[in-house]
């Protein structure tokens, strides 16, 4: 019999930041215990590295630029089928419970049921970020981390814990009823999403005087790519900092929410097995995308760096081996792996593998992995292709990057400058090409996003229309 099938995805986990992954200070006691009786996957990928653009690409299977979904102002709203409709076709129990930033709940997004569902601010999310052009758009004059950064809670934090709660029940009043068919559910949480704000005790997990000084830092000496100079201008965090100490003290908070978010999945595993479920349920974690956590005096998500791109992904369940597995995936073999758990099929899905199959299979470490980003702060199009060692990030009007992950797993020297590396370079941005043209790509991006803001009203209009900052949550208050 089918095994039921539970989702868990957070929102900007850096796939390094888990004791599992080897990271020295992370303290994630729950996923790692979920690793160690499953499959972790070493080489997980965003098909593009923020929030909005990459949850379409998740539901629907297809990367941005077949989807047109580009930046926070373009949500899905099931428009395009993808595999919630699968499998609600199939006559599969789906639901979802938590963060999904998908245009509106009333939308056919394939779930039977949101519980608690986060969808984009108004509607519409951010139309101001969409105004992308250099001699347009407007600099963030806010810190996007939060004006407050330390222990406490937040909007967030009890968000999550809300999440949690209402995933506990689920499970219960599940089992106490007569459908004993197999069950899909997709559970989103926030954490470890700034604001940094965490409650107190997962902060102390990390003094100040253990946490590392950032890698690379321009302050150093290292001079950024200048796509990616450009993009940070948009929003310079570091630049806000008051102090090193306050740095710091944003590090504690987001290892430390990171924490948070392990004790939540503990506390949803544990309430699968209280309801009788433990053994007869596929798990699978992962997160839309990474951050880059002080990497190159960078914060938050929005490039192509392994700290932004790569993402954790984890699962555990029957039939899944131990241990850990080097071909490299994506979120949408993920999306691949729900259809084919139930035995449905994703429509318009090309090149992708379902995650147990890539586990059983001979390790393949030459597969090929694509990203792209056409969002916030972006002046041109940008896109990745990782094909074994290699890793290339091509940048519209910029010259390439291209990096050795085997001698250089932290992406310290840019070999595209180097003459000895031209025919890889060339095979590289081949194989880009053999994906999508990159300026035609762009200039839809383009294109699409001068539509949207035209659609709104107009640049005025658009400054105005969107959250600031953070995606605001859902009122939990229950309604009289």
């Amino acid at each position: 019999m089918t095994s039921n099938l539970l989702i868990l995805m957070s929102d900007e986990h850096q796939a390094r930041a888990m004791g599992c992954a080897g990271h020295p200070l992370a303290q994630t006691p729950n996923l790692d215990a979920l690793a160690a009786r499953g499959t972790r996957f070493t080489d997980a990928y965003t098909p593009s590295p923020i929030c909005v653009p990459a949850r379409a690409s998740f539901a629907t299977g297809r990367y941005a630029h077949q989807t047109r979904l580009w930046d926070n102002a373009m949500p899905y709203d099931g428009t395009i089928p993808g595999w919630g409709q699968a499998l609600q076709s199939q006559g599969v129990s789906v639901e979802s419970i938590g963060k999904l930033h998908y245009r509106a709940e009333e939308d056919p997004a394939g779930f039977d049921t949101e519980h608690l569902p986060m969808m984009v601010s108004g509607g519409v999310g951010m139309v101001w970020a969409s105004i992308r052009k250099e001699d347009e758009r407007i600099i963030g004059k806010g810190r996007m981390l939060g004006d407050y950064i330390g222990p406490g809670h937040s909007k967030y934090t009890d968000y999550d814990a809300a999440v949690t709660s209402r995933t506990r029940q689920w499970f219960a009043d599940r089992a106490a009823g007569e459908n004993n068919q197999p069950w899909c559910l997709y559970v989103g949480l926030v954490a470890p999403h700034f604001p940094l704000v965490v409650p107190q005790e997962f902060f102390d997990l990390y003094p100040l005087d253990s946490l590392p000084d950032s890698k690379l830092h321009p302050r150093d000496g290292y001079a950024r790519h200048p796509w990616v100079e450009k993009q940070n201008r948009f929003m310079d965090n570091e630049a806000k900092f008051e102090s090193e100490e306050e740095r710091k003290v944003a590090l504690a908070s987001y290892f430390g929410l990171c924490s948070w978010l392990d004790y939540n999945v503990g506390e949803i595993l544990a309430g699968l097995k209280e309801a009788g479920y433990g053994d007869d349920t596929t798990i699978v974690y992962t997160s839309d995308h990474g951050d880059n956590l002080g990497a190159r005096g960078l914060w938050g998500k929005s490039n192509l760096y392994q700290e932004s791109v790569a993402v954790p992904m984890i699962m555990a369940g029957p039939d899944i081996p131990i241990g850990t597995c080097e071909t490299p995936v994506s979120l949408l073999d993920l999306s691949q792996s729900i259809c084919t758990h139930f035995g449905a099929q994703l429509d318009g899905a090309e090149g992708l593998c379902a995650l147990p199959d890539v586990i059983k299979a001979p390790e393949d470490p030459d597969r090929m992995i694509f990203s792209e980003y056409h969002a916030a702060g972006a002046v041109s199009g940008a896109f990745l292709v990782r094909k074994g060692r290699w890793k290339y990030h091509h940048y519209i009007g910029f010259p390439p990057e291209l990096f050795d992950l085997e001698t250089d797993p932290e992406e310290t020297t840019n070999l595209a400058r180097n003459s000895d590396f031209a025919d890889i370079l060339a095979m590289m941005e081949q194989s880009l090409r053999e994906i999508c043209n990159p300026e035609a790509t762009d200039a839809q991006a383009f294109a699409d996003q001068a539509a949207l803001i035209e659609k709104h009203g107009g640049r005025d209009a658009a400054l105005k229309l969107g959250a600031p900052g953070a995606t605001p949550p859902p009122s939990l208050e229950t309604p009289k």
